[in-house]
C-alpha cells in the first residue's frame, strides 16, 4: 500500500528544479524566469556578498545559509536567481531547487535525496514567513543547523522574507507578554533566523535609483524614449501606486515596452 520509493532525477537534465510533494518529486525547469545580474540596481553590497558566498559554495568551499530580508519588490528573489545564472556563466556547476513554505515539513526527505549526489544545490524558499500557530519553522530549524546528520555539505539554503526574524513583531510581543518565561519563548521563535549565517537587508530605493532601473531596462531591451518623457511618466507611475521599488520600475517598463511593441 505504500508508494514506490522516490527515484533520484537526472540532475544533468536541467540546472533548476522545483520540489513537489504528494508524491515527492523534483521537476526540472528548462527556462528560469530571471533578469540579468547587471540590471539589479541599488543592491550592490548584498549582491557582492551573496555572489561571493555562492561562488565559494559552487567551488566546494564552506558557505553560509542566507536570509534576504527587507522591503518588498526590491529584488530579493531576483538576486538569488540572477546570481545562480552568473555562477553558471563562470563555468561552475550549480543546481537551484525551489520549494514552497508549505512543503517545509518534507525538506528532510529532500535533503536525504540530495546528500548522496555529487552535485551542489542551492535550496531556495521565496517569501518565507510564519504565523503564530505555524509549526513549519520547527522543521526548518533542525535542517539548517541542528540534528545529528546536520545539513549536507553539498546543500546551502537561501530564503527571502519581508521580515527580519521571519515572524511578525506582534507575534513576538505576544509571546513575551503571555509566556511564563518571556525570554525563553521569544528566543525559541527568533532562533530560526539565527541559523542563517548571512543576513542581507534590502531597503526602499531612492528616486534616482528607481529611474536608473528603468533606464537600464530600456537599454537592455532596446526601448527608445527621451529622458524627460521617461522621467515624467515613471514618477507619475510610482505616485499612482504609492510605492517606489524595483518591482514598480519593472511594471512601468513592461507598460512602456508594450506601448512601443517591444517584446521583453
Amino acid at each position: 500500500m505504500a508508494p514506490a520509493p522516490f527515484d533520484a532525477p537526472d540532475f544533468a537534465s536541467a540546472d533548476a528544479f522545483v520540489w513537489h510533494v504528494d508524491p515527492d518529486r523534483l521537476e526540472p525547469v528548462p527556462h528560469v524566469n530571471r533578469v540579468d545580474l547587471s540590471l539589479l540596481i541599488g543592491v550592490d553590497r548584498s549582491r557582492d556578498t551573496l555572489l561571493a558566498n555562492t561562488l565559494q559554495f559552487a567551488k566546494g568551499l564552506p558557505a553560509n545559509n542566507a536570509l534576504l530580508w527587507g522591503a518588498r519588490g526590491m529584488g530579493k528573489s531576483s538576486l538569488v536567481k540572477a546570481i545562480h545564472a552568473d555562477i553558471l556563466s563562470q563555468g561552475q556547476p550549480l543546481k537551484i531547487i525551489e520549494l514552497q513554505r508549505e512543503d517545509l515539513p518534507s525538506v528532510a526527505r529532500l535533503m536525504n535525496l540530495l546528500r548522496d549526489s555529487d552535485q551542489r544545490f542551492v535550496l531556495f524558499c521565496d517569501d518565507l514567513s510564519f504565523s503564530h500557530d505555524d509549526q513549519h519553522y520547527k522543521s526548518l530549524k533542525a535542517v539548517l543547523d541542528g540534528g545529528i546528520e546536520g545539513r549536507p555539505e553539498n546543500v546551502v539554503f537561501y530564503a527571502t522574507s519581508n521580515r527580519r526574524h521571519l515572524m511578525p513583531r506582534d507575534m513576538i510581543e505576544n509571546e513575551r507578554s503571555n509566556a511564563i518565561n518571556p525570554s525563553e519563548a521569544v528566543e525559541e521563535k527568533v532562533s530560526l533566523s539565527d541559523r542563517f549565517g548571512l543576513w542581507l537587508g534590502f531597503h526602499p530605493c531612492s528616486q534616482d535609483e528607481y529611474l536608473s532601473m528603468i533606464q537600464g531596462y530600456c537599454v537592455a531591451y532596446g526601448v527608445q524614449i527621451d529622458d524627460e518623457t521617461l522621467r515624467a511618466e515613471a514618477i507619475e507611475w510610482q505616485a499612482t501606486r504609492g510605492a517606489r521599488s524595483g518591482r514598480v520600475a519593472w511594471q512601468y517598463f513592461t507598460d512602456l515596452a508594450g506601448r512601443q511593441g517591444v517584446q521583453v
